[in-house]
């Protein structure tokens, strides 16, 4: 037996070490529970040593890494001792689980979700990135698991929501793989839930990555495709933030009158009144004067003195909860001073968006203040 296995991972041109860690990659594909590293490398020796005997399942596991018969690897037939095939039981408990997942527990989702954004908005992302990762896990867990639309639907529709706001606390800490990762997950989920609202919501906030990394060309074609693949389906509260990130990203690509046009659209399509939640779908927060606020963010962009007027409008209705959004009106109101070479006022806005950047650790807001203080 030792002669054999040892004979075979040499034909391989593999070392134990090499040997070791094909266990452990099988073993994940098939997620089959091993031993840990240390104690595979003490197998892999006691095994070419005849100091242990290669048990059914690592059998099972060694004859498909090396193209082995049971034979040629223990010295007897298949037959003399058949490989149990285990995980079973595991498998059809997390099944029933998942199948049992009432709707209030997927409420319990969405209520973890809602802390984790009213703690973000208040007090950064950069403490969040834990619970985060451990929320999304649960959540993809369940999804796993769930196996008829009728549960698997409502679990992906939380998934989809908790992945986008994931997505954009990792790209306010500056971790834009991470972001994207959680963009696609987002967009898979919201496909499974068939909900294009949340799809084309990830779509356009994946679009910011993009633009971020030097591609607003092709951020711009994103949200553009975004606006395609809700169609008629969206909220007007949705329709009118499509068109305000739409027109961000287009001031970003250096497009000023498209830009204005879909100011305009924006404008034209929020609902009035002071609500700010779209009831259907709880990403997304507009009202006149956040889009206000957005309106004067793009103007600043441009270098249009009328966002002046806008950037105050919004700082004086601005919900002090919203800290980091009122770490990026300063930062506006910097801009918007700069472009009229007003440093004095320019400088004071500055230094309040750095206090309220330092209080939530926005990587992206505290880049954005060093580029606007290089100009002093």
């Amino acid at each position: 037996m030792s002669a054999r296995l040892k004979q075979a991972r040499k034909e391989h041109g593999w070392s134990q070490e090499r040997l070791v860690h094909e266990i452990e990659r099988y073993a994940r594909q098939h997620s089959l529970d091993v031993a840990s590293t240390a104690s595979l490398r003490v197998y892999v020796s006691e095994w070419e040593n005849n100091r242990r005997p290669i048990g059914p399942l690592y059998a099972a596991v060694l004859r498909a890494l090396l193209g082995l018969t049971d034979r040629e690897l223990l010295g007897r037939t298949t037959s003399a001792e058949p490989v149990t095939v285990t995980g079973y039981d595991e498998l059809i408990g997390r099944i029933d689980s998942a199948h049992n997942l009432s709707l209030g527990m997927v409420d319990t989702f969405m209520a973890q979700t809602e802390l984790l954004r009213t703690v973000d908005r208040q007090m950064g992302a950069a403490a969040l990135v834990d619970q985060m990762q451990a929320h999304l896990t649960a959540l993809e867990e369940c999804l796993t698991f769930a196996v008829l639309p009728s549960t698997r639907e409502p679990i992906a529709r939380a998934l989809a929501g908790a992945a986008t706001l994931g997505a954009w606390q990792a790209l306010d800490v500056g971790a834009t793989e991470r972001a994207w990762r959680h963009y696609e997950l987002g967009k898979r989920a919201a496909a499974e839930a068939r909900e294009p609202m949340y799809l084309a919501h990830a779509m356009a906030e994946q679009a910011y990555v993009l633009s971020a990394a030097g591609k607003p060309d092709l951020a711009v074609q994103l949200v553009q495709e975004a606006h395609r693949t809700v169609g008629g389906q969206a909220s007007p509260r949705l329709l009118a933030w499509l068109h305000a990130a739409e027109a961000e990203l287009l001031a970003q690509a250096g497009r000023p009158d498209d830009c204005r046009r879909s100011l305009d659209r924006a404008v034209a399509v929020l609902p009035p009144g002071d609500t700010d939640r779209d009831p259907d779908m709880l990403s997304i927060f507009l009202n006149g004067n956040h889009l206000t606020r957005w309106r004067g963010n793009v103007l600043a962009r441009l270098g249009d003195d009328a966002a002046m007027s806008d950037l105050y409008d919004a700082l004086a209705g601005m919900d002090a909860t919203f800290t980091r959004a009122t770490a990026g009106l300063h930062c506006d109101l910097a801009q918007a001073h700069l472009a009229r070479e007003e440093q004095d006022q320019a400088m004071d806005h500055l230094r309040k968006a750095r206090l309220l950047a330092n209080r939530t650790s926005s990587a992206r807001h505290r880049a954005r203040i060093d580029q606007l203080g290089a100009k002093f």
